[in-house]
């Protein structure tokens, strides 16, 4: 990261997190916490919450968390480093960065500053320069006016070895360093673009980082197009296109538009979809998809999806899944340029964007669209063919939902299809899964165990995921609108009471969580329970991680630092939850509903040990006893013992319900 542990806890120590969340949004203060309308997403009823002593702030709304220098990052869309010299300006802090990080900082900065002065100055030379008539030319026929051109700061690069070298009096190293020249055979530096239209490629805050360069019509060059090569400030799998002049309208409409290239950009643009990006001479990767999850939920594919289809399906539905984003395509007509049907028909352009698909429906319809549906053979081949597509789907629902639409379609019966699917699916290589077991978080030697509810990989084991896996970046907390978090399924009350109920339980049902109320204890009033609970006492599993976590760091912030991503957001949503609950009430009761489930396993052995029933109807006294106030201290402390030794035994490791 190169700025210290310590600097960055002095950081978030000097923030007062009302206020600066304050500038975002009328915070009310209601006992221990701040509340107000969430700053991420519409609301009328307030469900955002700060807890100003820990530093946290939770949305039960959009599930949005994290701590100052998250909400900075998702406000400002910083980077975690810019994020935390932000916050030190405005507290007055001076922090050490690494004396390497501190160099290669001032080296971007310089490479940065030269990349700015090269946009200028190839802007300027289209504009103006004698020499750029013929690209002035080309610009007007594809229907760039001089506002589109100062728009999008499109330059010429003068048909000249090294002009633009000379004219900025770059020295090698800067030239090199920043992409704009290299050295040639001959030993001499020459400008690395020469006699191409240029659009340059900005960071997310607006900084040009490289070009894109066009041929002219006639060109001998080869290479149509060609990007600037990768330096320290660009890396062309983490940067796309337009996005620094397309993120308000992206945040505003909770959409972006990925499209093939520049053009289609700006065709976008041009057609009143003002929220289109392209990504810079490679494919879509994942690291795209890692960027635009902070921007947007819903991606709206504007290219030939055929081709993708056949090769990145598995990928487009692992970037739904670990990205939580909705990927659908616009159905263009086939072998359409949406440049030039951006530039004639934009009411079509934006149509087809409007009525964009999800990528299987798409796939689907393109099958069953080219197929010939009126023979028995025909239908035949094309229900194969769209069962071939739909069995690369990872949900059974939805793949089952799909096969309904085929035989509809096809004129057949759903049974022998559902057959054919399952046999395409066996026969099909599995999906690539996320991959386990690298870098993975604190929580135990494998990570927290799995928890019910939680999402499953194809195999049946749980999804580990890495930080970076994770979409999680450095600061530890994702950026806000990417939620909810895993392991709570929106609208059903949630594995942890994410929806519904505040106190934790499922909306409307009014129920009493003490696994849940106990672990608020436990955060905000250490110690009255931590010498009381044990992770026996918890069969929840993500409780139980959380509950361990606690207990072996040294702070709040500490632990959620060190938690896997679930349990960190149970315990970011616990700090700002204030205990409801007495001491003595939560205990009791969190160690009848143990002893309850203990005694359920213990009692199906004393069918055949004695000594198993003789140890269920002891503790089956020590439960009565807990009723009776006299008893009941001695009663929890041989109850709390004995769940201890069988959780040991692992007789207790099982997954059911707090």
């Amino acid at each position: 990261m190169g700025i210290p542990d310590e600097d960055v806890a002095r950081v978030r120590a000097a923030t007062d997190i009302v206020a600066l969340i304050g500038e975002h949004a009328a915070l009310k203060r209601q006992g221990r916490r701040w509340v107000g309308l969430c700053p991420f997403h519409g609301e009328k009823t307030p469900s955002f919450s700060v807890n100003s002593e820990e530093g946290f702030y939770y949305c039960f709304g959009c599930q949005a968390k994290g701590d100052a220098i998250s909400f900075v990052r998702a406000m400002e869309h910083l980077d975690f480093v810019d994020a935390v010299r932000r916050l030190a300006d405005k507290s007055g802090i001076v922090i050490h960065e690494d004396a390497n990080v501190g160099r290669e900082s001032q080296r971007r900065k310089v490479f940065i500053d030269a990349m700015e002065q090269a946009t200028e100055w190839y802007h300027q030379r289209l504009l103006t320069g004698a020499d750029a008539g013929q690209a002035r030319d080309y610009l007007r026929s594809r229907g760039y006016d001089g506002d589109v051109v100062r728009r999008f700061r499109m330059g010429w690069a003068p048909d000249d070895w090294d002009a633009l070298c000379r004219g900025l009096k770059l020295s090698e190293d800067l030239a090199i360093g920043s992409g704009l020249g290299f050295v040639n055979r001959r030993g001499r530096l020459q400008d690395a673009f020469r006699a191409r239209i240029l659009f340059p490629i900005c960071d997310p805050s607006g900084h040009p980082v490289a070009f894109g360069g066009r041929i002219l019509p006639g060109s001998s060059d080869p290479a149509k197009y060609k990007n600037s090569s990768e330096s320290l400030i660009y890396s062309k799998r983490k940067i796309l296109y337009a996005l620094n002049w397309a993120k308000s309208d992206i945040i505003k409409s909770g959409e972006v538009v990925v499209c093939e290239g520049y053009t289609d950009v700006i065709g976008s643009f041009v057609a009143g979809i003002e929220r289109a990006v392209a990504t810079c001479g490679t494919a879509l990767g994942d690291d795209h998809f890692r960027l635009l999850r902070n921007f947007a939920k819903r991606v709206v594919l504007a290219f030939d999806a055929d081709g993708a289809g056949q090769s990145a399906a598995g990928r487009f539905y692992e970037w739904e899944r670990r990205h939580e984003v909705d990927v659908v395509v616009a159905n263009f007509p086939p072998g359409t340029d949406p440049a030039d049907l951006a530039r004639s028909e934009p009411e079509a352009f934006r149509a087809a964007v409007a009525g964009a698909k999800p990528f299987l429906q798409f796939r689907v319809e393109r099958v069953l669209d080219a197929a010939d549906l009126s023979t028995p053979e025909g239908r035949a081949k094309a229900a194969d063919a769209t069962l071939t597509a739909v069995a690369e789907h990872p949900d059974d629902l939805v793949r089952d939902q799909y096969v309904m639409q085929v035989a509809e379609r096809c004129r057949l019966q759903t049974a022998p299809l559902r057959e054919r699917l399952e046999r395409l699916r066996q026969e099909s290589p599995k999906p690539e899964v996320v991959k386990r077991g690298s870098r993975r978080q604190p929580g135990g030697p494998t990570g927290p165990p799995h928890p019910p509810g939680h999402p499953k990989a194809p195999d049946g084991e749980p999804w580990i995921r890495d930080a970076e896996d994770q979409g999680w970046d450095a600061d530890g907390f994702a950026d806000a609108g990417s939620w909810p978090a895993e392991g709570v399924p929106a609208g059903n009350g949630g594995r942890d009471g994410t929806k519904g109920d505040r106190r934790g339980g499922s909306a409307g049902d009014g129920s009493f969580r003490p696994g849940l109320e106990a672990l608020r204890l436990a955060i905000h009033r250490p110690e009255e329970v931590a010498h009381r609970l044990e992770a026996a006492l918890f069969s929840d599993s993500l409780q139980r991680a959380a509950f361990q976590v606690l207990m072996t760091t040294d702070d709040l912030h500490q632990a959620i630092d060190a938690s896997p991503a679930v349990v960190r957001a149970l315990l970011v949503r616990l700090t700002v939850e204030e205990p409801v609950g007495e001491v003595d009430e939560v205990v009791s009761q969190l160690v009848r509903d143990a002893a309850r489930r203990q005694l359920t396993l213990v009692t199906r052995e004393a069918r055949t040990s004695p000594t198993a029933a003789a140890e269920a109807a002891a503790a089956s006294v020590w439960v009565q006893e807990l009723d009776d106030p006299a008893a009941a201290a001695s009663a929890t402390a041989r109850l709390v013992a004995w769940l201890v030794v069988k959780d040991e035994d692992g007789i207790s490791q099982v997954e059911l319900d707090d």
